[in-house]
């Protein structure tokens, strides 16, 4: 736990470089791009309409069945898949953030923990921008905004606590063992398909159903949905799943914090 705060007391202390190097990140990851930013929103975009003609179109998914009354698929699969597309590229660069600008802070005053923070919220205002043009597009399909709206803030502030502390771990074990970062790739492009985000879990049963909801990415995922398309508190709704996402983070975020500080002061020696 003192690692824990420690790493926590870093990223509080430095919050103003935090944002200034991720805006810095964002802008050097376009900066070639004749089309810069719009690069993510494009490959979003792409993404999503290979999605729906694979298992909306083809598989002939009508709609999904909701809270409140039928779905049609590609609203409901846009209100899930659009918090995807922040979860994997932080996982997937988090985990790599350390050793890749490693050599760069080796001689600077700079907590490494911050690494991770920075580069993550370097991919959230892509994520801000791509939930704005959603909540465009919904309130032309019948799902205007509502109360329920305010649960979005929730759900980001989680991602953002359960990105951070993933990748506490896996950039610690990314830098000792660059294989890691290979079968992390592996596991994500997986997880997509394994998580039910383009399809319902109600589809495997009870049994299958409540495993699939122990992934930590469903609750932030169902969380989403319910606020987008107005189908209630999801907090209030599901208690038992919201304390053991919570348990889960606390947990990731103990021991990540021990791993990052325990070889920090050693991840010079595998440059």
């Amino acid at each position: 736990m003192v690692s824990m705060f420690k790493v926590l007391k870093e990223q509080i202390d430095n919050f103003h470089l935090i944002k200034r190097l991720s805006m810095y990140e964002l802008k050097s990851a376009n900066r070639n791009n004749y089309l810069g930013i719009l690069w993510e929103l494009i490959n979003p975009g792409i993404q999503i309409a290979i999605y729906w003609f694979v298992f909306g179109f083809v598989q002939d998914r009508g709609t999904i069945p909701g809270e409140n009354g039928n779905i049609p698929y590609l609203v409901w699969m846009l209100a899930g898949i659009v918090l995807w597309f922040f979860i994997y590229p932080s996982i997937t660069q988090g985990s790599r953030s350390i050793y890749a600008r490693l050599r760069m802070v080796s001689r600077m005053n700079f907590p490494l923990s911050a690494i991770p923070s920075y580069v993550i919220l370097s991919l959230l205002y892509p994520q801000l921008l791509l939930m704005g043009i959603i909540i465009i597009i919904f309130q032309f399909t019948g799902y205007h905004i509502s109360i329920y709206y305010l649960q979005l803030p929730y759900f980001l502030f989680a991602s953002l606590i359960f990105l951070f502390a993933l990748s506490l771990i896996t950039s610690t074990i990314s830098t000792i063992v660059r294989d890691f970062q290979m079968l992390l790739q592996a596991v994500m492009r997986v997880l997509l398909y394994i998580t039910p985000i383009l399809w319902s879990p109600e589809r495997l049963g009870e049994t299958f159903g409540f495993i699939m909801r122990l992934n930590p990415v469903y609750y932030l995922i169902e969380g989403y949905r319910y606020a987008l398309l107005g189908e209630g508190w999801f907090i209030t709704a599901h208690p038992a799943i919201t304390v053991y996402f919570w348990i889960l983070v606390i947990l990731l975020l103990a021991v990540g914090s021990y791993m990052h500080v325990r070889f920090r002061r050693h991840f010079i020696d595998f440059l």
